[in-house]
């Protein structure tokens, strides 16, 4: 679900594509509308300035990695979420590998 940019038509082929027209004035329509991502890109961009203050494009897939991870456990109590990140660990990173 989208907004009208033209650039997402070429999605209709592969996707379940449907949009929301805000240049008339439409923001939902049945259970079409892009609140959900909207919120999504809220937290992150509210976390970079307000947590990390700078994210390097070298980075930047981990960043998000972590946010969409918070944002898709955000009804797991902090237990759960912290066994459930731990049950998806696999191994020791080293700063080397972090920083290559």
């Amino acid at each position: 679900m989208t907004e009208e940019f033209r650039g997402y038509r070429q999605l209709s082929a592969d996707y379940n594509h449907r949009y929301i027209t805000h240049s008339i004035g439409e923001y939902v329509n049945g259970d079409i509308h892009t609140n959900t991502i909207e919120g999504a890109w809220s937290l992150f961009k509210r976390g970079v300035m307000g947590i990390h203050h700078y994210v390097s494009r070298k980075h930047l897939d981990k960043y998000l990695g972590d946010f969409n991870y918070r944002y898709n456990t955000r009804d797991l109590g902090e237990g759960e979420r912290v066994n459930d990140f731990l049950s998806g660990c696999n191994g020791r990173l080293t700063y080397e590998a972090l920083i290559a």
